[in-house]
């Protein structure tokens, strides 16, 4: 994983693009380099070497006149070494090469025959093109500056200060001069219609199994994310067992404000279950909220639920990365594929239920997608999301919704995904971390983070701001004082009017309550959390 940094039509000095470059270097602490066209186009990179340390530094010629620059991993690279490019000469053994001869075998008509996750630029001459992977795992913004040269980078802070208009570039396209933006992922499960599969365990299981294989891919140390719940105990479990024996020790992490946090408590669980090198980190509230200025930098989002998510994992990414560890496997996409948010057990029909899914993920690019890559790659640690896993996806999304609905068993969400793992007779889990109720990532670090972030935001703000609020933010107006405060705080980084509306809040649907929090659901069993917490530490 990495940054990039692309300026197409203006010529600017290498010094001058190094210095925006390097406000991204924390995605890229290894290497950096930049290039420049003989046409003028400036193409930056700074790299956190993960696959190929040796010889993978970028910008990457082609075999004549094509550059490239890339943010991501592209799993399917052997394979396409050996079949589609086997007749070009490959200048080094990474992963990212593949993309400029796939352009130089396919022209523009190449971007779906990826397996990965991507933001990329190519440039040949006076054309390029750039792409970005269909969930948008990977950031990419793009914008024009005054003199109307063409802006393309990883983050918003290389570019925001420099461009006219910006705004996120979307998943699942390619862009070129000649074509506009062209959208090239168009799966049949986008039409909630075609959800109409009946339920396949085994295949369920089988295709999340071979989705983690694919990103064990790494030439440095690699471990998980486990905070206890269901989607990345399952990660955790997989990985765990696809590495037994490959000689490896699968390293696990977890994070809360001190030890009886519902993620360690289950985490630990989890840990022992299954072996793995394990490492706990806490941090304070007031830890917590004295980096909030920075953290918001790094997210470039003033959303409510993913700074508050985002703050644990600030922290805990920057714990693994002091052990060495550069590589994590983590558990986003669950929720959103499987309808697992507490407020999909209030969808009205299987429907609505369906439609929900689909905008969830499609818009995972604006929230979890961005909360995960951010927060990691503000102290270069790789995150991976077999979830979201093109294969995957394609299986779970297209199964009939009445199969995923919390309501079709008694409330248990996730029920689909929990039973294909149920597996007595060889254990992914132990039971009572396979049927654990849901908690959000930042309700199960400590009830307390959440309480007393709201309290010290709400102290921060006064009447008269909150009566106003409309005239000073009409764009995303805050509903909350919290919400005001974050605002304050991504309007002193990022003052443009172009940037508040790169912002998607996440909003729970078929909920009253103001809060994203999913102890705002009704649903949720608060009366039996300390009940659940003391049995699961007993088990």
């Amino acid at each position: 994983m990495c940054g990039i940094l692309a300026v197409i039509g203006e010529r600017l000095s290498e010094e001058k693009i190094s210095g925006l470059s390097k406000r991204m270097s924390h995605r890229g602490p290894d290497e950096s380099d930049v290039h420049v066209t003989e046409e003028g186009y400036v193409l930056s990179h700074e790299r956190l070497s993960i696959v190929d340390l040796k010889t993978g530094k970028q910008p990457i010629q082609g075999t004549s006149t094509a550059w490239m620059i890339h943010n991501g991993e592209i799993y399917n690279h052997r394979a396409l070494r050996n079949n589609e490019l086997k007749d070009h000469q490959f200048r080094t053994e990474g992963d990212s090469e593949v993309i400029v001869h796939l352009y130089e075998e396919f022209g523009y008509d190449f971007v779906d025959k990826l397996d990965g996750v991507f933001a990329f630029v190519v440039t040949d001459g006076k054309d390029f093109i750039a792409g970005r992977d269909p969930i948008g795992v990977k950031p990419l913004y793009y914008g024009t500056d005054d003199d109307g040269a063409i802006w393309f980078a990883s983050e918003m802070k290389a570019l925001a200060d420099h461009c006219s208009s910006f705004a996120p570039f979307p998943p699942g396209h390619y862009y070129t001069p000649k074509t506009g933006f062209v959208e090239y992922y168009t799966p049949d499960w986008y039409d909630y219609s075609k959800a109409t599969k009946d339920l396949d365990l085994t295949k369920l299981r089988e295709d999340l199994m071979e989705a983690t294989r694919k990103r064990l891919m790494a030439d440095v140390p690699l471990g998980v994310l486990l905070s206890g719940g269901l989607d990345s105990s399952l990660t955790s479990s997989i990985a765990a067992r696809l590495m037994k024996d490959s000689g490896q020790k699968l390293h696990s992490f977890s994070i809360g404000l001190d030890e009886t946090s519902p993620d360690l408590i289950a985490a630990r669980k989890v840990a022992d279950f299954l072996g793995t090198d394990h490492k706990e980190f806490n941090f304070t509230v007031e830890e917590g909220i004295a980096i909030l200025k920075k953290l918001v930098w790094h997210l470039e989002t003033y959303d409510v639920t993913s700074i508050r998510a985002s703050t644990p994992m600030y922290f805990l990414s920057k714990g693994i990365k002091e052990t060495g560890v550069k590589v994590v496997l983590s558990g986003e996409g669950a929720d959103e594929i499987f309808g697992g948010y507490l407020y999909f057990k209030n969808a009205p029909s299987p429907d609505e239920f369906q439609k929900e899914t689909i905008r969830r993920v499609q818009r995972l690019a604006t929230a979890d997608c961005l909360r995960a890559d951010k927060s990691t790659m503000a102290h270069g640690l790789e995150a991976r999301a077999p979830f979201l896993d093109k294969a995957f996806l394609k299986t779970a999304m297209e199964t009939e919704a009445i199969h995923k609905m919390p309501t079709t068993y008694d409330g248990v969400e996730k029920f689909i995904l929990r039973k294909a793992f149920d597996t007595p007779e060889e254990p992914f889990l132990p039971e009572e971390v396979l049927w654990r109720q849901k908690e959000q990532f930042s309700d199960g670090v400590g009830y307390n983070w959440i309480d007393e972030l709201i309290a010290y935001a709400t102290a921060r703000v006064s009447d008269e701001q909150m009566a106003t609020a409309e005239t000073r933010f009409p764009h995303n107006t805050p509903a909350t004082k919290e919400a005001y405060f974050y605002r304050e705080i991504f309007e002193s980084h990022f003052p443009q009017e172009e940037a508040a509306k790169t912002v998607k809040r996440w909003v729970p649907k078929w909920q009253a309550d103001l809060d994203p929090s999913g102890r705002a659901n009704t649903s949720h069993v608060a009366t039996n959390a300390k009940k659940e917490l003391e049995e699961l530490a007993k088990a």
